[in-house]
Formats: structure tokens, sequence, C-alpha cells
């Protein structure tokens, strides 16, 4: 027995055995129909003569994913490349006359850690638009409820460039709610709480950093398909498609911004940390020097040998007394006074 089929994990669930988790077909009204994978390649070429294209949206995380694809739809060779590249920096470059992108997007159940970050793998020609991923994304949950709802995409590109902007509508969402937190960190510190620890603003940063490397769009993939893109694409779509990448920018700039910004504040809670650290050794040094006359004197006097002054006088021991007074007080001022200079 298949062991992906006798225990389904939650990255297999919801694939059939060709680990295809949806497929729409589109008409020229841009209206998708849920397709299984059979129908989808027997209607693929109707779909192209017709002027509607189909989508159909895998799970890698399926064996059969890879070979199935292999088998029954022409792709790019590019596209099964990306597959296995170590490199999944957001890009969409052109192969001969197909579409191949890399997006990256957060897990459905993101929990605000750098590792739920994973990366959606498409190829766009006319007809077929095929995207694969490892674990269930958000932006791709996006686009197949706007497809059941009935909203009306007239091209595979426009397809692709609606999936961008759900990753970039993801992303500005990640962007507010992590500087809420940062305005509910900031709020603790101008109230003079530091039980925030420069930890938690750490999490945050390795989280920009990580979606800024994946999510930076590579510029020079782009520029050349927008410069001379394949014939098939609309006008339309190629503003969509540089409409989207400015969508992008102006994310990634807000996140270095925000990143500047914690970067700011671990400085500033450094600084009061170090600036406690620093009074608090004042006071221990204070303490320290104004015991020193004294611990100096008693060891002095508790030798217990000959000669210990005055040992038999009837007032040694208010003498003493004074003494240490004297000279406590003398350190006293000697400390106090270099602190006010």
């Amino acid at each position: 027995m298949n062991l992906t089929q006798a225990t389904p994990s939650r990255s297999t669930y919801g694939a059939d055995q060709q680990g295809l988790i949806c497929g729409f077909a589109f008409g020229r009204d841009g209206i998708g129909k849920p397709v299984d994978a059979d129908q989808a390649v027997q209607g693929l070429a109707t779909r192209a003569a017709g002027g509607g294209f189909v989508w159909l949206h895998f799970n890698l995380a399926q064996v059969s994913t890879e070979k199935w694809l292999r088998q029954h739809l022409q792709l790019s060779e590019v596209f099964y490349e990306t597959l296995r590249e170590a490199s999944r920096s957001t890009r969409v470059e052109l192969d001969d006359g197909t579409l191949v992108a890399v997006l990256n997007d957060v897990h459905y159940d993101f929990s605000f850690e750098p590792s739920d970050i994973s990366t959606l793998w498409i190829s766009v020609s006319q007809s077929l638009i095929v995207t694969a991923r490892l674990q269930p994304l958000r932006s791709v949950d996006r686009l197949r409820d706007a497809v059941r709802r009935g909203t009306p995409i007239t091209s595979s590109v426009a397809l692709l460039v609606h999936l961008m902007h759900d990753q970039g509508d993801v992303l500005a969402n990640i962007v507010r709610q992590v500087t809420a937190r940062i305005d509910t960190i900031e709020d603790k510190l101008l109230a003079g709480r530091l039980e925030s620890k420069r930890a938690d603003l750490g999490v945050s940063r390795r989280l920009l950093v990580r979606l800024q490397r994946l999510l930076a769009p590579e510029p020079a993939a782009l520029f050349r398909l927008l410069k001379k893109p394949p014939t098939w694409i609309h006008e339309a779509d190629i503003e969509d498609l540089h409409q989207s990448s400015e969508e992008f920018n102006v994310a990634l700039s807000d996140m270095a911004a925000l990143q500047e910004r914690i970067k700011l504040l671990q400085e500033e809670i450094a600084g009061r940390v170090a600036e406690a650290n620093n009074r608090s050794l004042f006071v221990l040094t204070i303490v320290t020097v104004l015991a020193l006359p004294i611990n100096i004197i008693a060891g002095l006097l508790g030798m217990n040998v000959g000669g210990i002054p005055l040992a038999d006088h009837p007032d040694g021991f208010w003498i003493v007394v004074a003494i240490i007074v004297s000279f406590t007080a003398i350190a006293a001022w000697i400390v106090f006074r270099k602190d006010r200079d």
C-alpha cells in the first residue's frame, strides 16, 4: 500500500493520485469551471483553439506528481530545473515562449516564523498555467476562492498577475501585523518597561530579512520580459505585470524601513540596558568604597597582636568610630565629587 495514501499528511491533503489539488477550465468569459486532471488534458487543445485556458494546481509532496507532469503535459525544461534549484528567489523569466515564475509566499498557518515561508513554482503558456507547491500557501488559497466565487480571469497571464497581487496583499498584511507588534514594543519602551527582550525584535527582523530576500523580484529577468514579451501576451497583461512589480517594490521599501526601525529600537533597548547595568555597577562601587575604611581598620584591630593602639583607653571605641566615620566621609566626598564631574 502506498504510504502517502495510507497516512495522509497535512501537505498532501486534498490532492488526488496525480497530486492535483484543484483544476479549473476558463472560457472566453473568464469564468473557471472545476476539472480533474484527465479532463484538463483532453480539453487543452480545445481551450487553446477557443481562446480559453486551463489552470492546474499540484502538490509536489506527492511522489507521482512530477512523473505525471512529464508524461501528460509539455512544460518547459526550465520549469523542472527550477524545482531542484537551491536558489528560490522570486523571479519571472521567459523560456521559448513560456513564462516560468518562482514566487515565495507564507504558509497557510503562518505564525511569524522565518521557516513558515515556502515556494510556488509556476509555468504559464497561452492555454495552460501550472502551479506547484510543497506546503499550503495563502496566496494560492485566496486565488482559488476567488475563482470559485466566479471572479472573471480572461487569460493565463491575468491569472499569474492575480496571484502576484494576492501575494502582494499577503505581504502587505504581514508588514502591517509586524508594524503593530513593533508599535506595542515601542510603547512599552517609551513607558519605561523593558520586559520586552531584544530577542522578540530579533525574530521580527529575521523574518523581514528573509521575506525581503525571497520576495524581492529579480529585476533583470522581469525587465527582459517586460521589454520583449511573447506575442500571445496582451498589452493589458504586460501593464498589469508592471504594476504588480511596482506593488512589490513598495512593499519591500516598507519592509526595509521597518527593519531600520527595529534596528533603532534594538539599539535603544541595548543602550538602556547598558545604562542600567552601569548604574548598578556604580552603586556597587560606591558601597565597596564606603565600606573600605571600616574593613581596613577592623582588619588591623582584629589581628590579636600586641601593641594595638587604644586597647586600654576608656574612650578607645569611640575614637576608632570617629576615625572610621571621618575616613568614610572623606571617601564619600571623593566619590560623589567625581560623579558630579
